[in-house]
């Protein structure tokens, strides 16, 4: 956990979900609240913990509480009681609007109204994704492949077609909640070219960033998501031509030979904000 923010990803997620055998929930807990509130961990990375789901309010009272989950965890290192510094909860399998502000109303019962990561992974969940997305404490939607795979009885494959649609429409509810969407993690972290490739779709698809669950595939998917030259350069001719047609009052204007219009304009406006998050400079100039 202490190494993690040394990928050089945008936010970590300590799980207390999957990842812990179900034996182990009580000393992930402590572990987790441990490193939280320790003075010495103060990594450059916005700080996440995904809940269990099913036993929701135990991780909480573990974390946000007064350190005791009921079932032997432990107080925090500071021996206080205080909350832990971590910015957004992720809530795996969000199936409803309602669960998700459950969860914020318990965070404000805690006095933690940090926002919520929301988990479409089920097949009611990508029924109701529009309403778990608009859900007030939302702040971003992330798509859960494999679990959905598998609560379909859906067969994964590398094109994958099995999830596809349900991809998409995390992707379309993301964008009219004005949400952030969450690309789903590829589980082969030794295939640096198909993690490559898979992303780039992604970003096709209007996903905003990507799950991974190995150090190794965190720039791979930074670079993977950061546009090339010849986007940036085009991104700058058409942002640099309609702020000259702005200021000459004319409406519609040309760049390369195509007449450029609101989509144009909106998507030249992603890749410069896409570049401008990857630390590459763009000048519309």
């Amino acid at each position: 956990m202490r190494k993690a923010p040394g990928a050089g990803a945008d936010t970590i997620v300590f799980d207390l979900e999957d990842a812990v055998a179900p034996g182990r929930k009580a000393e992930a807990r402590a572990a987790v609240r441990e490193l939280l509130t320790d003075p010495s961990f103060d990594p450059d990375a916005e700080l996440c913990v995904r809940v269990t789901g099913t036993d929701t309010e135990r991780d909480l009272a573990a974390l946000v509480g007064d350190g005791d989950d009921g079932d032997g965890g432990a107080e925090g290192a500071d021996g206080t009681g205080g909350n832990p510094p971590f910015d957004a909860v992720m809530l795996p399998k969000a199936e409803s609007g309602a669960a998700v502000d459950r969860l914020g109303d318990r965070l404000r019962d805690y006095g933690y109204p940090v926002p919520v990561i929301a988990l479409i992974e089920t097949a009611r969940g990508v029924l109701d994704a529009a309403a778990v997305a608009d859900a007030g404490p939302t702040d971003a939607v992330a798509f859960g492949a494999e679990d959905l795979s598998a609560d379909l009885g859906a067969t994964r494959t590398d094109e994958g077609t099995e999830v596809l649609y349900a991809r998409e429409k995390v992707a379309t509810t993301a964008a009219a909640a004005d949400v952030d969407a969450i690309d789903t993690v590829f589980t082969d972290f030794e295939d640096e070219a198909g993690l490559r490739e898979e992303t780039r779709f992604a970003a096709t698809l209007g996903y905003d960033g990507k799950m991974a669950i190995h150090p190794a595939q965190v720039p791979v998917i930074n670079a993977a998501f950061t546009p090339d030259d010849e986007e940036i350069a085009w991104a700058e001719r058409v942002l640099a031509a309609r702020d000259a047609a702005a200021t000459e009052g004319r409406g519609v204007f040309e760049v390369d030979g195509e007449m450029v219009d609101a989509p144009l304009i909106a998507r030249a406006e992603r890749i410069r904000d896409r570049a401008l998050a990857a630390g590459v400079d763009v000048c519309t100039e």
